[in-house]
């Protein structure tokens, strides 16, 4: 607009506010009316009161939406009787501060950016009305009681504006939220202070359960009150609504349960008996009247302009308006005629050099000119009419981000453009490079860019004449047509057909020589072309064009122009008549009387009924006469196909059909009698075109014949229709050439008919119904939706304060088998996120009642942002494509998968426990399973039979080696620069023992038998307290120093070990230590009594303690000794936490009992050197070396992009036999995987990296040795692994899960698969719980209460048939075991066993075992932005946390992917999607997810969550 000298910042600031918002609202035709409501009647003074409240978000009395109004108001009515809360999602502020408009630039068509781009600088202002209320008063507004409260604590809780003083007393009437049970103090909160970094792991017990508890009261007795709802959390009332909300009877599915069958996931449902079926006879194809013969009809089109150039040269063919609404110019035939001419003769042959010709006919050439200019494209088109080149109009491309950009290059790609006839001023407007050069767009053929204006044409030499022969097949010109999916085709139009067209809307127009008629349509394509630039110079026609851009600032100028030429014919679309009707006070004298036919070029969509009766109530007083309302259904391939021809004066109206929504989803027509609700309003489009046949057929399937009763699609056979989709023959054949065939499968004849793409049916009078598109057909579980009636239904939902009505759209994304409904809007800036989700929720009620449909998802998007059509309306492909992308950025969402998911498996059931061993026994033997058992070699047959003889305790070994070997360094500490700051030979570490012991004994006066806890950092010191303890007899508590920068999460680890254990307490420095010896050395009086105490905090959160017996330390320590082949002379490198588990072993013990140098490097030091470890190995040429997963995850994100810095520093790990990562869970694959990959660069064997398992009844039960073979890799089918089966199958099959083997078993081990219910041994194809038989298994737990049953339970533990004399302990993990083709050391087949996940953490979800870390894979893989995940379930219901590592505006693209990815991989529902930062997962020292701590976080309200979303 300031372009055209128009300055927009002198306007009053009401209208530039009104063209801001107009530019969003004006769209290609998503405006429906409701038949005349609030449009007349009005006083004087109404209507002046009503001007003056035209801004903000009270414009919506302006114009009600569409005819179902009232349904929707009824059917919302029906809903609140049963009026359910919906959890109103939880949005941090900042997340909802929507981005300004201004930072958006849209892309759009030339002429309509110049408005937008001003208009857009003048968003509306910050809110200074009083009655809009600030986010902060209904924050507190919501927690008074409001029962779809947003969960005012986490909005609050982060030091932002406190609540208004009026709503102080409303927030202290809250009840105060009940005290928790007295038997458990508060949990410790460990997210009041700054979450720990990734860096400092920390374990934290959840609410710290101590074993000694049993394990029924444990969680349930702090959180939960006895209905399970836990005490003083927000959130949870939040999730009780949601419960609340879907235990609501469900509509039942259409279809019968899907069975999950473990071949086949979902069955085709069975059809509904009720449903309603076409009673009809078939079909019999309509014919339109015949082509009338006129005799001085011209051979071709370009005569007819030859013809009018010559004898009507003065007559006026085009008006082109300027952009506020003025005639600009007038083209007349004479001019039309002779600049088309100059271009012909230039195209032909002034493009090359002298001598060649670069455009030969036939030739394709893109026309490229804005909507402003209808002047250069008549000439430019009728010019390359004349050239016999082709035209190939297309839409003036603004950017490289335009949407379907590269859409449009694969159209001229297909069509073979080289050329692109342009006017200067859209040249100099298209974008360049910085030389200067027209952009390359993306997907785009290389093009020669002309320019048509005047100046630079050739005039003709005298004998130079067009050549014009009759028309004929050739194609004339090129459509093009963007499908459903986004792709853009062009259709042929051929010479015959372009003619035959004209000549057949003339006879259905009653079009006259000389008429004048108004065009608002695109003249590029479609009507706009058909009528306004073909047909018009056909007959001579004056016509006047009114660009979109027009239609922005004055919104009448159509309806002036008209009044102002004394037009005969209009053509318009909805929008047109709606935007004239709201403008239309401001005119009192304009006069439609000399309109003879107002054509609606989207008549056929089903909210144009109400549009044209609102039009026609408003304008019947300016002389609008109803008959001459003409609705028209077109499409680019066939073209016109039916047309309302202009009524007789006084004959009766045309009926309406009032159809059954019902009856349409199943395809048939049924008058709608029973529900008004759910009726649909059509209008006819009058007959078939003059010289078609038509036929309705079945629109999926071969082409048959429809019934009488039926919709279906509709096809013609006309010479005036499209040919082909040009250069894609492929296509044309589907949809140029079909030939019905009737219900026996036979064809009805040898015509072909072309595909219109059109839904409808033939009514009485063969009058011609549409009610829909294919490309807007949403099946749904087998019924057939229209995009366009959804969209209707969203719109009458009052109050539409929430949304842009003409920036709404719908579409479907498969998921599961089926399509699910998504909804996309543009959301005003102005709305607040109560009024939004109120509407959406509104919204989903309404489609629901009406259509019976259940909505997938809603999402609303901060204005200007969804992808524009060249028109301004919303690109649906690319909107689509950017909701699965997870780039669209809503502001609000609402997920319904619970409601529209009606095609899950049913729920597996679980068998009774009652079958008897001994069947299941025989059931095996007979099915040839072997028992799932498997055991590592002998530990009797050792060569140091006399070592372990003489030194039963460690104790002995120490004093042992102190004397044989004295100046043997044991262990060797590094610091982060890779210096050794201490060492440790074996008498250092014997005298230091000694002192200790000694001051244990005299200082601290602590008696035998008596527990000591030890905290130091790991190093040395830790190693020589440990030994010292054992000197005086004390049983040492090894425990984690508090962490300095988290103390608030860590001191109640320790404080709470500390209670347990009854301990003292030791930190001791060297100068504390007194000088002299002990008196003597304890020994035990039994190998049985304790060693020492292990304490971990498992993944559930759990703090359990374990005894380990003096017998198991030995037994351990020889198993492991064995395995790794560890000797005096070897050195092995470790990066671990010493603090529990095999990692302390390694750390404490291993070295004194086999000699073997260990090089310590503590895991807090990679933080300052990454490369620490891996120069280490290198440094020392290390062949062992045991790691946590933590280790390896830190080097492989942080080491990944320098391995050749690595190999320039001379880091070569060939030397590295194994790799062992010590951990209690599954192998993480893709992690060793990665690892060996990155570091293969630097000489790591792919083989070397491997995993050991241990769990808490013993600590270490496989670790892959140096001996026997490579773990290997099995792929198991994740259904069947759901029912507790093992079934393998290939590498890459769907829903397969890679598994690795977890190490060897060690010596002395035996483990066996059994059922955790039967307590029975399950064959090799079944996952079931390891149970272990070692002499190295925990003693038991160690408990203040000692409780028996629990210890029983657990460490000696009876098969219920089978073997009942071994005693086993319970590890708590599922596994199983598969006999492999590999054979061990001593020739046997080895048996490998794979650790699956722990028992504890299962989640049992519709009576399926699923493993929470499976879940987690496929949700970081659903979006780029994910960092990490983690699931669990709240009463039954799954919640999935996950931590952002994009933008906060990415925050809401995650819910809907990571509600697909569960659905489609997991076949489950997600209950609750929460966005949290990164860091906010806590994760234990050994790198695992403390699952349960999140939940009690998440339920306490403590994780300050970016979004909350609860799927309903």
């Amino acid at each position: 607009m300031a372009d055209r000298g128009v300055d927009l910042s002198a306007l009053p600031k009401e209208v530039r506010d009104q063209l801001a918002e107009l530019d969003l609202e004006l769209s290609e035709g998503k405006l429906p009316i409701q038949r005349g409501a609030g449009f007349d009647g009005l006083s004087c003074g109404e209507r002046h009161s009503r001007r003056t409240h035209r801004s903000g978000g009270t414009r919506d009395d302006r114009y009600r939406s569409d005819i179902h109004t009232e349904a929707v108001q009824a059917a919302l009515a029906k809903h609140k009787e049963e009026k359910m809360a919906l959890p109103m999602p939880t949005k941090r502020r900042s997340t909802y501060v929507q981005s300004p408009i201004e930072t958006r630039t849209p892309p759009g068509s030339e002429d309509e950016t110049s408005v937008r781009r001003q208009s857009s600088v003048v968003a509306p202002p910050p809110m200074v009305n009083p009655n809009l209320q600030s986010p902060d008063s209904w924050i507190n507004r919501t927690v008074q009681g409001s029962s779809t409260s947003s969960s005012a604590s986490s909005t609050l809780s982060h030091g932002e504006a406190k609540p208004q003083p009026q709503s102080q007393p409303q927030l202290s009437s809250l009840p105060s939220p009940a005290a928790p049970s007295e038997n458990s103090g508060p949990p410790p909160d460990v997210t009041a202070v700054a979450p720990p970094s990734r860096g400092s792991r920390v374990d934290l017990p959840s609410n710290a359960v101590v074993r000694g508890m049993s394990r029924g009261q444990s969680r349930s007795s702090m959180m939960e009150t006895a209905d399970g709802v836990p005490v003083s959390s927000r959130v949870s009332t939040k999730i009780q609504q949601l419960l609340n909300t879907l235990k609501r009877p469900k509509r039942p599915p259409l279809s019968e349960f899907f069975t999950d069958d473990s071949e086949e996931i979902v069955e085709v449902p069975q059809p509904d008996p009720n449903t309603p079926k076409p009673e009809g006879r078939q079909i019999i194809p309509v014919k339109g009247e015949p082509l009338g013969v006129v005799s001085n009809w011209p051979p071709a089109l370009q005569a007819a302009l030859a013809r009018w150039g010559a004898t009507q040269g003065k007559s006026p063919a085009l008006t082109a308006l300027d952009i506020t609404g003025k005639p600009l110019y007038t083209l007349t035939y004479g001019k039309l005629w002779s600049r088309s001419v100059k271009l012909a003769y230039t195209l032909l042959n002034k493009l090359g050099t002298k001598n060649e010709q670069i455009l030969k006919p036939g030739d394709r050439v893109a026309l490229v000119y804005p909507n402003s200019d209808p002047g250069m494209f008549w000439v430019a088109f009728y010019g390359c009419l004349l050239a016999e080149v082709i035209p190939v109009p297309i839409e003036v491309p603004l950017s490289r981000k335009d949407a379907g950009i590269s859409q449009v290059g694969f159209l001229l790609g297909s069509c073979g453009v080289g050329l692109a006839l342009t006017s200067e001023i859209c040249l100099k407007g298209l974008p360049k490079t910085p030389t200067g050069e027209i952009l390359q767009f993306k997907g785009w053929p290389r093009l020669k860019w002309v320019v048509t204006d005047s100046k630079y044409l050739t005039k003709p030499s005298k004998d130079w004449q067009p050549h014009i022969p009759t028309a004929n097949t050739d194609p004339a010109y090129i459509e093009y047509k963007a499908s459903k999916d986004g792709t853009v085709v062009g259709v042929a139009v051929s010479k015959v057909a372009m003619l035959t067209h004209c000549q057949a809307l003339t006879q259905a127009c009653n079009y006259c020589e000389g008429e004048t008629l108004v065009n608002v349509l695109d003249f590029k394509k479609d009507m706009g072309l058909w009528h306004g630039v073909l047909t018009a110079v056909m007959n001579r026609i004056h016509t006047i064009s009114v660009p979109y851009a027009v239609m922005k600032a004055c919104p009448l100028s159509w309806v002036q122009r008209v009044h102002i030429h004394k037009a005969r014919v209009a053509l318009v679309k909805c929008r047109d008549l709606h935007w004239a009707m709201m403008a239309h006070r401001e005119q009192r004298d304009t006069s439609l009387a000399s309109l003879r036919m107002l054509v609606v070029a989207d008549g056929a969509n089903p909210w144009s009924v109400s549009s044209c009766d609102a039009f026609l109530n408003v304008f019947q007083s300016h002389g609008l006469k109803p008959e001459v309302i003409c609705p028209c259904a077109t499409s680019p391939e066939a073209m016109t196909v039916a047309i309302r021809r202009p009524g007789v004066p006084g004959a009766p109206l045309p009926a309406r059909a009032i159809l059954s929504m019902g009856g349409l989803s199943h395809g048939v027509i049924r008058v709608n009698t029973e529900d008004k609700n759910s009726a649909l309003t059509v209008q006819d489009v009058g007959h078939v075109m003059p010289g078609a046949l038509m036929c309705i057929v079945r629109p999926d399937g071969p082409p048959q014949l429809c019934k009488t009763d039926e919709i279906g699609e509709i096809i013609v056979n006309s010479r005036a229709g499209g040919n082909m989709y040009y250069g894609l023959p492929g296509v044309t054949k589907n949809t140029f050439e079909v030939i019905p065939v009737n219900a026996n499968g036979v064809p009805i004849g040898e015509i072909p008919f072309v595909r219109s793409g059109l839904l409808g049916f033939v009514g009485p009078g063969s009058l011609i119904f549409v009610v829909g598109k294919i490309e807007g057909l949403l099946m749904v579980s087998g019924r057939r939706h229209n995009a366009d009636d959804l969209v209707a239904t969203a719109l009458a939902v009052e109050p539409v304060k929430t949304v842009y009505r003409g920036r709404i759209t719908v579409f479907s994304v498969t998921v599961f088998y089926d399509e699910r409904v998504v909804i996309v809007a543009e959301q005003r800036p102005d709305a607040s996120e109560e009024d939004s989700f109120q509407w959406m929720s509104r919204v989903l009620q309404a489609i629901d009642s009406i259509h019976q449909v259940g909505l997938y998802c809603l999402a609303l998007v901060p204005a200007n942002t969804l992808p524009k059509t060249p028109l301004g309306g919303i690109h649906i492909s690319d909107t689509k494509q950017f909701f699965l992308d997870g780039n669209l950025h809503p502001c609000n969402i609402l997920m319904c998968p619970h409601t529209c998911v009606t095609n899950l498996p049913k729920p597996r059931q679980k068998q009774p426990v009652g079958v008897g061993p001994a069947s299941v026994m025989v059931g095996n033997l007979v099915a040839g399973k072997r028992i799932a058992q498997a055991a590592g070699r002998d530990l009797g047959m050792i060569e140091d039979q006399d070592l372990v003889r003489k030194h039963q305790y460690l104790t002995e070994a120490l004093h042992w080696r102190a004397q044989t070997d004295p100046d043997h360094v044991l262990f060797v500490l590094l610091n982060a620069k890779g210096v050794a700051v201490s060492t440790a030979t074996c008498v250092q570490l014997h005298k230091r023992a000694e002192k200790i012991a000694a001051a244990l004994t005299e200082k601290g006066s602590i008696n035998t038998g008596e527990n000591v806890v030890l905290l130091y950092p790991p190093g040395i010191d830790l190693i020589a307290a440990f030994y010292g303890c054992l000197y005086a007899g004390c049983v040492p508590v090894n425990v984690r120093p508090p962490h300095p920068q988290n103390l608030a999460a860590t001191l109640p680890t320790v404080r709470m070990i500390i209670d347990v254990s009854v301990c003292a307490f030791l930190h001791m420095h060297a100068y504390d230590l007194p000088r002299r010896r002990p008196p003597q050395i304890y020994k035990p009086p039994t190998a049985e009594m304790i060693a020492y105490l292990d304490f971990s905090v498992s993944t559930t959160g759990m703090l359990t303690g374990v005894k380990i017996s003096h017998a198991a330390v030995s037994a351990l320590c020889r198993s492991i000794k064995l395995q790794c082949e560890l000797y005096s002379s070897r050195q092995i490198a470790i990066c671990l936490d010493p603090y529990c588990g095999l990692g302390f072993v390694l750390w404490c013990l291993a070295s004194v009992y086999s000699g073997h140098q260990s090089v310590l490097i503590p895991p807090f030091e990679l933080e300052s050197c990454l490369s620490l470890w891996l120069s280490t190995l290198s440094q020392y040429r290390i062949r062992d070396t045991f790691c946590s997963y933590s280790v390896m995850e830190l080097c492989t994100k942080g080491l990944g992009t320098q391995t050749e810095l690595l190999k320039a520093r001379g880091v070569n790990l060939s030397c590295v036999r194994s790799c062992v990562v010590i951990a209690e869970e599954r192998p993480r694959l893709a992690l060793s995987h990665s690892f060996s990959k990155l570091f293969k660069d630097v000489g790591l064997s792919s083989r070397a990296v491997s995993t050991a398992f241990g769990s808490r009844v013993n600590l270490a039960i496989c670790l892959q040795g140096t001996t026997g073979p490579d773990p290997c890799t099995v792929y198991v089918d994740m259904k069947s692994l759901r029912h507790d089966r093992v079934r393998l199958v290939e590498r890459g099959a769907p829903q397969s899960l890679p598994l690795m083997e977890s190490g060897k078993i060690l010596p002395g081990v035996r483990v066996i698969i059994v059922n955790p219910e039967t307590r029975g041994p399950l064959g090799d194809s079944h996952l079931g719980e390891i149970w272990v038989n070692s002499p190295h298994s925990a003693s038991g737990y160690y408990t203040i209460y000692g409780e028996e049953s629990l210890q029983a339970n657990h460490f000696n533990t009876k098969l219920s048939f089978g073997d009942p004399q071994t005693l086993w302990a319970r590890t708590g993990y599922l596994g199983f075991v598969k006999r492999t083709e590999l054979l061990d050391a001593s020739g046997d087949r080895h048996d490998a066993l794979f650790v699956v996940g722990s028992l504890d953490e299962t989640l049992e979800l519709r009576g399926l075992r699923y493993h929470p870390i499976d879940i987690e894979t496929s949700v970081s893989r659903a979006h780029r932005s994910i960092a990490e995940s983690a699931v669990f379930t709240w009463t039954n219901l799954l919640v999935v946390v996950s931590e952002l590592c994009g933008s906060e505006q990415d925050a809401l693209d995650l819910v809907p992917l990571i509600t697909n990815v569960v659905l489609e991989e997991h076949h489950l529902i997600v209950g609750v999607v929460v966005i949290v930062d990164p860091g906010v997962i806590p994760i234990n020292s050994r790198g695992e997810k403390q699952r349960m701590h999140l939940r009690d976080s998440f339920l306490a309200d403590q994780l300050d969550p970016i979004y909350v979303a609860y799927n309903m």
